[in-house]
């Protein structure tokens, strides 16, 4: 399907709470690189690190992963959504990529919440879906007040003025006249947003009367962008770098705490994009070789690279941090050269565009369910291939392995670092893992 860019993502809802659970899905279509694409890895086009600041950075993103079929209780999505940099103007992306028909988007707002949220230091002012008074701006399109979004498309907003601030809840809420067949969503937000019950316009609204049912994932909203900002890095990876074991609601994934340290250092303050998703593989979509819309892995790394990276406004650094879900699920990748090559394809790729490239090592799993001796040595392998640059390739290293490790045990997670089912690290890991980021390198 070829993707018509115009913004996008989706909407749909169950009563009161709805549930979007994680499971680790087997994965989609091979998508393996060209041997040309590995063999440009070793000679790198040099990245500048003198670039002139864009004119947009990505403050806060998300990468859409499936469709939604369930039918929503209402017309109206407030998502909860928060900053990682501030800005005068501002635009927003909207998506219908996973749609199986026509999307109307009628009302799109964008506003401050009247609760900041979880902050960086440490505070957490919940969001209800209220809205700061004089803060919900009309967001157009073409000048237009509606835009509607074919099957495969995504539309991007005209610029408004708007002050954004840094670390802050933001409400991006959308009203569809129409139902979707299909709402093109991200699971597993790690945040509560809202839904309007009834089929009225309460994209406008600044109290939260209305929205009275919640839901834990975002719809047809992908990235928030501003201006002033130096630019953007891009966290490309899986339920890690998604947050699945951080606590929802505290912005504590490791993307989020590595713009917090970004804040705080003489490092440029760069907006973080999350392009994480729960279930995602480096070489396979989601329920491979079945895979459906709807299947929440999305994906592959490198069939969604365009969107999910390439197209993120101020790209100038990528993050990979990917792997381990083509080891432990079925079927399951034993040969790490296989997914060496894909991370090589994305490295290349990055480098084509002018972006520099951090790899992140994978980090320790023993004590997980499907863990065994034999799978774990496909990862230490693609590790030992990391720490060499990716075979010269990539700017920088980042060994979240060292960094999670248990000193006693190297193969596990360090206790205090884990989630709890010995995969995903909790929210002190994620601190860690922020922390081994190369500041320098970004």
């Amino acid at each position: 399907m070829r993707r018509l860019l115009i913004g996008v993502v989706v909407a749909s809802v169950l009563s009161t709470i709805l549930t979007v659970t994680w499971v680790a899905l087997g994965p989609l279509r091979q998508s393996a690189p060209s041997p040309q694409a590995t063999a440009q890895a070793a000679a790198p086009a040099s990245a500048s690190a003198f670039a002139p600041a864009p004119e947009w950075s990505t403050t806060w993103s998300a990468a859409p992963s499936a469709a939604n079929f369930k039918r929503p209780l209402g017309h109206t999505i407030r998502n909860v959504v928060h900053s990682t940099i501030a800005g005068p103007r501002v635009r927003v992306r909207l998506s219908n990529r996973f749609g199986v028909t026509p999307v109307r988007f009628g009302h799109v707002t964008i506003a401050v919440s009247a609760h900041a949220g979880g902050r960086r230091d440490g505070t957490n002012d919940r969001s209800d879906g209220a809205a700061v008074p004089g803060s919900v701006r009309d967001v157009t399109f073409g000048g237009r007040g509606d835009v509607t979004v074919p099957v495969g498309g995504d539309v991007l907003s005209d610029a408004l003025p708007m002050d954004v601030p840094a670390d802050t809840d933001l409400l991006v809420s959308v009203w569809t006249p129409v139902k979707p067949a299909a709402a093109t969503f991200h699971a597993d937000a790690k945040q509560l947003s809202f839904v309007s019950p009834d089929a009225l316009d309460h994209a406008g609204d600044v109290a939260a009367t209305a929205y009275r049912h919640g839901t834990s994932a975002w719809f047809y909203a992908t990235a928030v962008e501003v201006t002033g900002a130096p630019g953007t890095v891009v966290a490309l990876g899986d339920s890690i770098t998604n947050g699945a074991a951080s606590t929802a609601g505290l912005n504590r994934r490791w993307p989020d705490l590595l713009a917090a340290r970004l804040a705080v250092t003489s490092a440029p303050d760069y907006g973080v994009a999350n392009a994480g998703l729960a279930g995602n593989r480096v070489l396979l979509d989601g329920q491979y070789p079945r895979y459906r819309v709807d299947a929440i892995a999305g994906r592959s790394a490198q069939a969604r690279f365009a969107e999910d990276v390439l197209e993120r406004a101020g790209a100038r650094t990528l993050i990979v941090f990917a792997g381990i879900n083509d080891i432990l699920q079925a079927p399951q990748q034993t040969d790490a050269e296989q997914i060496t090559a894909g991370l090589t394809n994305l490295t290349v790729r990055a480098r084509a565009q002018g972006l520099r490239v951090v790899l992140c090592t994978i980090t320790p799993w023993k004590g997980y369910r499907v863990y065994t001796p034999a799978l774990d040595q496909v990862r230490l392998r693609v590790n030992a291939w990391i720490r060499s640059s990716g075979g010269g390739g990539a700017d920088a290293v980042a060994d979240f392995d060292l960094a999670l490790r248990d000193p006693a045990d190297p193969l596990r997670l360090d206790p205090q670092y884990d989630g709890g089912d010995h995969l995903h690290p909790n929210n002190a890991g994620m601190q860690a893992l922020a922390n081994a980021v190369p500041l320098d390198k970004l």
